[in-house]
Formats: C-alpha cells, sequence, structure tokens
C-alpha cells in the first residue's frame, strides 16, 4: 500500500534585512544586559529613544557597543562606562551620520543621566543623524 505524505506549503524566507533587524536587535538587548547599574537602565532607555527616533536603522552590535545602521554602515553607538572605565556613558555618532554643521560639530556625548531634557536632544540628533 503506498503511502501518502502531507506536504507543507512551502515557507517564504524572511528578507535579510528583517532577519538581520531581528537578530540585531537580540545582540543589542544582550549587550545591554550585561552593562553594569546604572548604566543597564540607561542603554535600555537609549535604546528605546533610538529606535523612536530612527526606525529605520538596523540595530546591531559594534566592537561589543549597541550601534545602529543604515545600508549597513553604523550611525550612532553608545557604551557603558565600564567598557574603558570611564565615569560617564558615551552616545556617539559616525562619520555616516548627517551631523555636519559647518567646519566643526560634536560627534560624541557624554551622559551621567538621562533627564527628559537629554532624552528629547538625543532623538532629535538620532532622528538627523538618520536623515
Amino acid at each position: 500500500m503506498r503511502e501518502t505524505r502531507k506536504t507543507a506549503a512551502p515557507r517564504r524566507p524572511k528578507p535579510v534585512a528583517a532577519v538581520a533587524k531581528v537578530d540585531g536587535e537580540n545582540a543589542v538587548l544582550a549587550a545591554i544586559s550585561k552593562m553594569e547599574h546604572p548604566y543597564r537602565a540607561m542603554g535600555e532607555r537609549l535604546h528605546a529613544i533610538i529606535k523612536a527616533g530612527a526606525p529605520t536603522l538596523t540595530p546591531r552590535v559594534w566592537y561589543g557597543m549597541p550601534a545602529y545602521a543604515k545600508n549597513g554602515k553604523v550611525i550612532c553607538f553608545f557604551r557603558g562606562a565600564d567598557k574603558f572605565k570611564e565615569r560617564y556613558m558615551t552616545l556617539g555618532f559616525n562619520d555616516s551620520a548627517n551631523l555636519d554643521d559647518g567646519n566643526m560639530w560634536p560627534v560624541a556625548f557624554a551622559l551621567t543621566e538621562l533627564t527628559p531634557a537629554e532624552e528629547t536632544r538625543i532623538a532629535a540628533l538620532v532622528e538627523r543623524a538618520a536623515s
């Protein structure tokens, strides 16, 4: 007697960008979870601010730090103070960030605390950097 097999409908693979975004999200969250207090909570908040301010950026880990890329190039990143034994968390922007302002502009910011004022400023910077 011939056995009939049920065949499942072929699955459509997820687009590569969607897979990278999910994998990157998990990697970023894992990197943040390794940060020491109070930088872990600040990192979680920064992650939320960056995702909301520039949802087109793809989260990824860059040199062990949470980072956010556009077209494969890191636009911004942050690191806890424990990374290089500093007294502050750093939010940085790379040369592919759209922050040019004349002949000189800041590309890194020290953060000791995240208040609503800093959150608003960071959201605006990230949105501009990703544009």
